[in-house]
């Protein structure tokens, strides 16, 4: 196990020992990126599971690991299933380049044999 994985018993979850510390040595800035995140949840017309799968999109095609994990755990909360979410890894090859894709595919296995 990883520096920041905790065994629990939701790992769906889960959030990075710096993430809660972040958050709790800055609750301005936690709040207000919320606040960013609600506000773009409810911008438009994609629900939860469609905003979750771009979003891990975006994640992928940044090479952001955490946010990468992340995001399929929300897409798993949201209703995406594991086919889904490995789908959008092969999406992210024609613009995110075949070795992102591959990273992520990576990062995303291991977040679904987390929670199998």
């Amino acid at each position: 196990m990883g520096p920041d994985e905790r065994a629990g018993s939701d790992p769906l979850a889960y959030k990075p020992d710096i993430y809660l510390d972040i958050r709790e040595r800055y609750p301005q800035v936690a709040e207000a990126l919320d606040g960013l995140g609600h506000a773009g949840d409810r911008a438009g017309p994609l629900d939860a599971r469609e905003r979750r799968l771009v979003t891990l999109g975006v994640a992928i095609g940044a090479l952001a690991t955490g946010a990468v994990r992340s995001n399929v755990r929300k897409a798993l909360a949201a209703g995406a299933n594991p086919e889904e979410i490995r789908h959008v890894a092969v999406l992210a090859i024609t613009t995110a380049g075949f070795p992102a894709a591959v990273a992520a595919m990576g990062w995303i296995e291991e977040v679904l044999d987390e929670v199998d």
